[in-house]
């Protein structure tokens, strides 16, 4: 009878390291493959590029060129749809005088491949390299901005590269963090130590903006003031009301005003 259990045990651990395994692997990523809108809809000039990263992989990347923008920014997207869904956010940045130079994951919109972190991270890096290789835009003009998924990303890339600053809007602290709220049933300590932002945020001494919604229904408020806190001035944390999604729509004079302040007082 013993070993009837423990043999059921085994079987029942086993199953659930598969299931978590599984979410892991298909619960992060929803990519979307087709442009539904380009820059040309809000009547802004735009280059369509496409950059070659380290895995051979071609990503796609719109730049969108400011009239004497100070800074461009690096937008890192969430983890669902792809670029042309963040026409809303480019339309702010440039009326705020900012180019934007913003790609599409291995695997989302018309970059190939297939999502996965490290892929992810490699990703950033080639886009980091390209404008400033190939665009010409100067290390200390570049602004990384992150949204929810984006956070983690931009997060990895401030902590090896040179940046002007870094924005982060919906960000968590780390993966894990995360699977504990969606999965509280599930032994957390299964989980990866996935998008582990909170070590490596202690290395950014660059000028860092938090924006979150104490309302936030995907991204827990804590889990960015978790983050927060344990970044190294300067820091500034902004808090927004409103969906995961749309709450830089919901109070979009305060969102405009957080950001224009922040860029601003960049020295």
């Amino acid at each position: 009878m013993d070993k009837i259990l423990t043999y059921i045990l085994i079987v029942v651990i086993f199953n659930i390291f598969l299931y978590i395994k599984f979410i892991e692997k298909k619960g992060i990523y929803y990519p979307y493959p087709q442009i539904e809108r380009t820059p040309h809809n809000l009547g802004l000039d735009y280059q369509d590029i496409y950059i070659k990263n380290s895995d051979g992989l071609l990503l796609n990347a719109w730049f969108i060129p400011a009239r004497d923008a100070k800074y461009t920014i690096i937008f890192f997207h969430g983890n669902a749809g792809n670029i042309s869904h963040r026409l809303d956010k480019i339309s702010i940045f440039y009326n705020l005088g900012l180019s934007t130079f913003i790609f599409d994951y291995r695997g989302y919109g018309k970059s190939k491949g297939r999502p996965y972190e490290e892929g992810l991270y490699i990703d950033a890096d080639a886009v980091y390299r390209y404008l400033i290789n190939e665009i010409k835009v100067p290390a200390d003009k570049i602004i990384l901005y992150g949204e929810s998924l984006g956070t983690a990303v931009a997060i990895k890339l401030a902590s090896e590269v040179n940046v002007k600053a870094v924005i982060l809007e919906g960000a968590f602290s780390k993966g894990r963090d995360m699977a504990k709220r969606f999965y509280p049933f599930l032994p957390y300590f299964l989980f990866s130590n996935s998008f582990d932002s909170l070590s490596r945020i202690k290395s950014i001494k660059y000028p860092k903006l938090f924006l979150h919604s104490i309302d936030d229904e995907i991204v827990p408020f804590d889990l960015a003031k978790k983050l927060y806190d344990d970044a190294p001035p300067p820091k500034e944390l902004v808090k927004l009301s409103g969906s995961h999604n749309s709450c830089f729509m919901d109070i979009k004079e305060s969102y405009i005003s957080a950001l224009d302040k922040f860029i601003k007082e960049l020295k």
